[in-house]
C-alpha cells in the first residue's frame, strides 16, 4: 500500500512542477512583444504617410488635367479663355464680372470648382496677367497650379507646387 501512496505522492508533485513550469509569458517577453509591435507601427504609419502624399499629388495633377480640358471647351463655345479675374469658377457659373461671354454654354465641369487636396484653391491665371507664373512658358494661354502642402510658392517634397505646364 505505501507503494501506491508514494506513486500518487510522486505523480502529483510532478504535475505541479510541470503545471508551475507551463506559466504566461514573463514581464520582460511581453515588453519585447510591445517594443517590437511599436516599431511595427511605427514603420507601417511612415508607409501610409508617403502614400496618402502620393495620393494628394496625383489628386492635384488630375485636377489640373480636368480643368485645362474643361478651359478648352470654355475657350471653343465664348472664344476666349476666362481672365484671371473670372478665375476657375467660370467653368462652374457664368460669369458676371467683365468681359461677358455669351455664348457660355457651361458648366464645363462635373462637380463645382473645390480645394486642392491641401485644402488651398488652385490657382488660375490668363496669358497676359501681371501675375503670370514666372517659369511657365509664354506660348500658352493659361497657366493653373496648386501650392502644394504648404499653400506658398515654391517649396520641396510635399510642398512642392503642381502646375499645369509640367
Amino acid at each position: 500500500m505505501k507503494k501506491t501512496e508514494n506513486k500518487s505522492k510522486r505523480s502529483s508533485n510532478e504535475i505541479k512542477k510541470k503545471e508551475s513550469k507551463q506559466g504566461g509569458f514573463t514581464f520582460v517577453e511581453t515588453l519585447a512583444v510591445l517594443a517590437i509591435g511599436a516599431v511595427l507601427a511605427a514603420g507601417a504609419s511612415v508607409s501610409v504617410f508617403k502614400a496618402v502624399e502620393s495620393a494628394k499629388e496625383f489628386t492635384a495633377k488630375e485636377a489640373l488635367a480636368q480643368y485645362q480640358a474643361a478651359l478648352h471647351a470654355y475657350y471653343i463655345d465664348c472664344g476666349s479663355y476666362p481672365s484671371t479675374e473670372q478665375g476657375l469658377a467660370a467653368l462652374w457659373q457664368k460669369p458676371v464680372l467683365v468681359p461677358v461671354p455669351e455664348s457660355w454654354k457651361g458648366p464645363y465641369v462635373d462637380k463645382e470648382i473645390k480645394s486642392d487636396p491641401w485644402g488651398n484653391s488652385y490657382v488660375y491665371v490668363q496669358k497676359g496677367s501681371p501675375s503670370f507664373p514666372d517659369g511657365c512658358p509664354q506660348n500658352i494661354p493659361f497657366a493653373i497650379l496648386s501650392y502644394g502642402a504648404d499653400g506658398k510658392s515654391g517649396g520641396e517634397g510635399s510642398n512642392s507646387d503642381i502646375v499645369s505646364w509640367r
